[in-house]
């Protein structure tokens, strides 16, 4: 049995004591929710210490949103995954869109943040995902099976083991466009074709998270396909109520 997951990226909103109050209110909320339900709340670095301690006892678990390439040194404004691992942090987000799109990574750079991960004990959530041309030029298979091959096909066994996929339909965020369950099934369903090329059987244990505008009116519908295994939550990861009833569309 796959996990379900619903991890929620804050991205670059709330303050300290914004991001405490909402962690709060995702653990308070959090028991009307089946346990089968793994939620995670990755907040900016500067905040991740404060709401770790507010997440103490609770069954919601701290990622962060990226990490460093290099273990340490003379890397001015990064922050190492021993850093953030040392903060409690027990996943971090590689290769999202916005971090391949805004600051060029690549997948040279995201082996290193992978191996950085791995290192210190940290669960990989790592984003793979098409643009609006790569989909309308129906590149939108090859792009993600790139984004695989070139990263996830260089981990041991062991450290696939203890990887969490994204999808990122970049095409259908805050562009008007929507994907629908059944497109996020087909691009799910074949990136566990891909995945079972190099691993096996194994694939068939990976979660796959969907991360494309995922709502409390479509979560439901979403979780329904078979190869969907959860989502990466955006902008209503910032509401607790929207964020857990998100976590219930297991339930319907």
């Amino acid at each position: 049995m796959r996990k379900k997951i619903v991890a929620g990226n804050w991205k670059m909103n709330t303050l300290p004591a914004e991001g405490v109050e909402l962690a709060q209110g995702v653990v308070a909320k959090s028991a009307e929710v089946c346990d089968c339900v793994n939620f995670i709340v990755c907040p900016p670095f500067t905040h991740l210490a404060q709401v770790a301690e507010a997440l103490k006892g609770s069954k919601v678990e701290l990622g962060a949103q990226n990490c460093a390439a290099e273990a340490k040194g003379a890397y001015t404004g990064e922050v190492a995954a021993s850093m953030i691992a040392a903060l409690g942090c027990k996943y971090v987000i590689l290769g999202h869109s916005e971090r391949r799109q805004y600051y060029g990574e690549t997948s040279e750079t995201l082996n290193k943040k992978m191996e950085q991960a791995y290192a210190n004990g940290l669960t990989p959530i790592y984003c793979v995902g098409e643009n609006l041309d790569e989909r309308e030029a129906g590149n939108h298979f090859a792009v993600c099976k790139a984004q695989i091959e070139e990263v996830v096909f260089n981990l041991t066994e062991e450290q696939f083991k203890n990887l969490v996929i994204a999808y990122e339909p970049v095409w259908a965020i805050g562009t008007g466009k929507t994907a629908t369950a059944e497109q996020a099934q087909e691009i799910h369903a074949y990136i566990r074709e891909v995945l079972a090329a190099k691993f096996g059987e194994l694939a068939a244990e990976c979660p796959i998270l969907y991360g494309g505008s995922c709502k409390p009116s479509n979560a439901a519908e979403i979780f329904a396909k078979e190869d969907v295994d959860g989502g990466l939550i955006g902008g209503a990861a910032l509401k607790a109520e929207d964020f857990i009833a998100i976590g219930k569309g297991f339930m319907a």
